[in-house]
């Protein structure tokens, strides 16, 4: 029994130590440039297939490192929407959807790779569909959703639709941009990432109220 306990602890390790590389790599080269025999050999593994025995394809890679985070992500979006209630102020669904990413990036301390490598699936179109597909399986989302739907203005289909995309190509890159900054050891516009998440409030905000032109 002492003997198995001890392999299993062994093999949740290297899980970690495997998702943490591929992180870090497929943050700083792209999903698509980095193979996992290469995730493999930079975290130390001796078989250079270990990537595949514990994680299986590359997209399971990348859905598994979705979901070491989407759990920490989730327990702060659910508490914020509980505070939120039945509010009907724009800006207090906007932080249910900002101010759980950033204060998450905020906690995992520095370095950070997750905002990068979001962005890098994000813009893989062969990747992109399971990172949606994992946001969307995050029960506090659609009730965000719902609160942002009724205090909205009236919007025609597809300004509603084009604002959405800003919105998260606005939260996803920006993110980003300012891990990336971190990184490199380079001034950023905002000291920390609460400032952050508030200047990202604030534009998505001014986004979705911001006047329709007609042709």
């Amino acid at each position: 029994m002492t003997g198995r306990i001890v392999r299993t602890d062994r093999a949740d390790a290297t899980r970690e130590l495997i998702l943490t590389t591929a992180e870090r790599l497929f943050a700083e080269h792209g999903v698509f440039a980095v193979s996992n025999r290469q995730v493999s050999v930079a975290a130390g593994q001796g078989n250079n297939a270990a990537v595949g025995y514990h994680f299986g394809t590359k997209a399971d890679l990348v859905r598994a490192i979705a979901r070491r985070h989407a759990e920490q992500v989730e327990q702060l979006r659910a508490g914020m929407v509980a505070e939120a209630g039945g509010s009907t102020d724009v800006r207090d669904w906007v932080a249910c959807l900002v101010r759980p990413v950033t204060d998450h990036l905020a906690a995992l301390g520095r370095p950070t790779w997750y905002a990068r490598f979001c962005a890098q699936a994000m813009t893989d179109p062969a990747l992109r569909g399971i990172m949606i597909q994992e946001s969307l399986s995050a029960s506090s989302l659609y009730r965000i959703i719902e609160g942002l739907d009724a205090c909205l203005p009236d919007l025609p289909p597809e300004v509603r639709a084009e604002r959405g995309d800003m919105a998260r190509q606005l939260m996803v890159h920006m993110c980003a941009e300012r891990e990336r900054a971190l990184a490199l050891g380079a001034a950023t516009p905002r000291s920390s990432w609460r400032d952050a998440g508030t200047g990202l409030i604030d534009a998505i905000v001014g986004l979705w109220l911001a006047p329709v032109s007609h042709p």
